[in-house]
């Protein structure tokens, strides 16, 4: 019986933590297949089919960029354009609409993202917490946002907290 008894816990984990990729480019394969081995209708949808591959790649890269071990404390939530974090100790929620700014502090043990809403405290949502992969999405709706240097400022562990998103500039990662 094949399943998971088969897959060793660490490659089911490397493969998961990259599932959009790999989806990507199952998808881009079997569309470029389709481009180069049929005529007419099937070549065109093959074409096409390879071109979304080629962008959930794209896509799927970024998220995994993002994706941290969900190993610390907390659980998010996004629903209704509202973030909703749950700690061990603190939580709260903070509407979409009403970011004013987002930092991150990786100087904090564990990182955090920093939320900062109009008028309301600010909101620390650990980046490994459970399903804080999630706030990728939230963040990228952000207009002005520059999810590649977000992507970077994660990876680099910068020694200050740094200032990704701010609503009145609207753009300064």
């Amino acid at each position: 019986m094949f399943g998971m008894a088969m897959i060793s816990p660490d490659l089911f984990s490397s493969v998961w933590r990259w599932r959009e990729a790999v989806l990507g480019f199952f998808f881009a394969l079997c569309g470029l297949f389709w481009a180069v081995s049929q005529q007419g209708v099937l070549a065109v949808i093959g074409t096409s089919l390879t071109i979304v591959g080629a962008l959930i790649i794209f896509a799927g890269i970024q998220r995994t960029r993002f994706r941290v071990r969900a190993e610390g404390p907390g659980h998010v939530q996004i629903g209704d354009r509202m973030i909703i974090y749950y700690g061990r100790q603190d939580g709260g929620t903070i509407a979409v609409d009403a970011l004013e700014s987002v930092q991150l502090d990786a100087t904090a043990r564990p990182a955090c993202w920093i939320l900062k809403e109009v008028g309301g405290l600010p909101l620390s949502v650990p980046t490994n917490a459970q399903n804080a992969e999630k706030l990728f999405d939230v963040f990228a709706s952000l207009e002005g946002i520059r999810t590649k240097n977000m992507l970077s400022t994660l990876r680099s562990n910068p020694d200050a907290p740094v200032p990704i998103w701010d609503a009145s500039q609207r753009r300064l990662h």
